[in-house]
């Protein structure tokens, strides 16, 4: 069996690497998706296919329609998602990420930490799966090639 995660999460740290080297670890044969980890390129795509956009509305704008463009690709694709809630960073996108993932009737598991349980009770309750950690989530991972 082979499976297709998509990573969603804060792009800030490297997280995904140490989760895909658990996986690797392990000997799960998974492919892993993501979001765009390059933070600039994520934010200037949309002048970069497009030109000049006249202020930073029509900027970001630009840019999320293609982003959103290449995650929706991506979701669709895999299997099932990861999307990662931690404790620095606002997490809009993950929170977008996870509940496309449901919409899409598509596998979630969310992983966030016990500070996060209140803010995120309506999200875990919808996600099949809610761990604490990144191994856990690769225990889970690791139970379905049993």
């Amino acid at each position: 069996m082979n499976l297709s995660i998509y990573l969603a999460g804060q792009i800030h740290d490297n997280w995904r690497e140490q989760l895909k080297q658990k996986a690797s670890e392990k000997g799960l044969n998974i492919n892993f998706y993501g979001p765009q980890e390059n933070h600039s390129l994520s934010d200037d795509i949309g002048e970069n296919i497009l030109g000049k956009q006249p202020n930073s509305l029509y900027r970001d704008d630009a840019a999320s329609g293609i982003n959103n463009f290449r995650t929706e690709l991506m979701l669709k694709q895999s299997d099932a998602v990861i999307a990662l809630f931690g404790e620095s960073y606002k997490q809009w996108n993950t929170a977008m990420d996870a509940g496309i993932a449901i919409g899409l009737n598509k596998p979630l598991i969310l992983v966030r930490p016990d500070s996060l349980i209140h803010p995120l009770k309506e999200l875990s309750n919808k996600a099949n799966v809610t761990v604490e950690t990144i191994d856990q989530a690769i225990e889970v991972l690791a139970y379905t090639f049993k």
